[in-house]
């Protein structure tokens, strides 16, 4: 008869065949190290009048985000800037993302491959695998974004800049001995 449910069905959010997944390749390694393990993720944010899109990628072992961008659309184009600025300092072992549509796509994952980092990605069920970037989203979000309410781009990314400042050099971790995450970094790059 043709007749089926309305419901969503399994499967629906196929990846497009141009988008490249990698396995999961932290399980069980001790990030012990500088450079060892980066990190990145995606979140939003409110303007006055829309959102801004926001991404960073972030030194696993001293919780330092080594570069930060913003965008007021999805376009890959603001992930690539941030990647780029990153890697004009240093190199990760291992680059770590989210099996989204931003980290999945050849430019990016070609990017990451021609620089020689191995890459990693989320699984199923791998909730707490960028737990430190959504660490450090909430404290964005709760402590910058949703206290300012900025009007536009440029002002968001002034107040951005303070605050991942503020998160590096003055907010102490009790995963890292009290330390700053600079300090951490820093003192383990000289």
């Amino acid at each position: 008869m043709g007749v089926e449910t309305i419901d969503p069905k399994p499967r629906l959010r196929q990846p497009p065949p141009t988008h490249r997944v990698s396995p999961y390749f932290l399980r069980g390694v001790p990030i012990t190290r500088v450079h060892q393990v980066w990190s990145t993720e995606i979140t939003s944010g409110r303007l006055h009048g829309g959102f801004l899109s926001l991404v960073a990628g972030m030194d696993g072992c001293s919780r330092y985000g080594r570069s930060w961008a913003v965008s007021i659309t999805m376009a890959v184009g603001f992930g690539l800037e941030a990647l780029d600025h990153a890697l004009e300092v240093a190199r990760p072992d291992i680059f770590h993302s989210a099996q989204g549509a931003q980290g999945t796509r050849l430019d990016f994952t070609g990017r990451r491959t021609a620089e020689g980092m191995q890459m990693s990605m989320d699984g199923r069920g791998r909730a707490l695998d960028n737990v430190f970037v959504e660490r450090l989203w909430r404290t964005v979000t709760y402590e910058e974004v949703y206290v300012k309410e900025y009007e536009t781009p440029r002002e968001a990314m002034q107040g951005l800049g303070t605050c991942f400042v503020r998160y590096h050099e003055w907010r102490q971790h009790q995963a890292l001995g009290y330390q700053t995450p600079a300090s951490v970094y820093f003192g383990s790059y000289l």
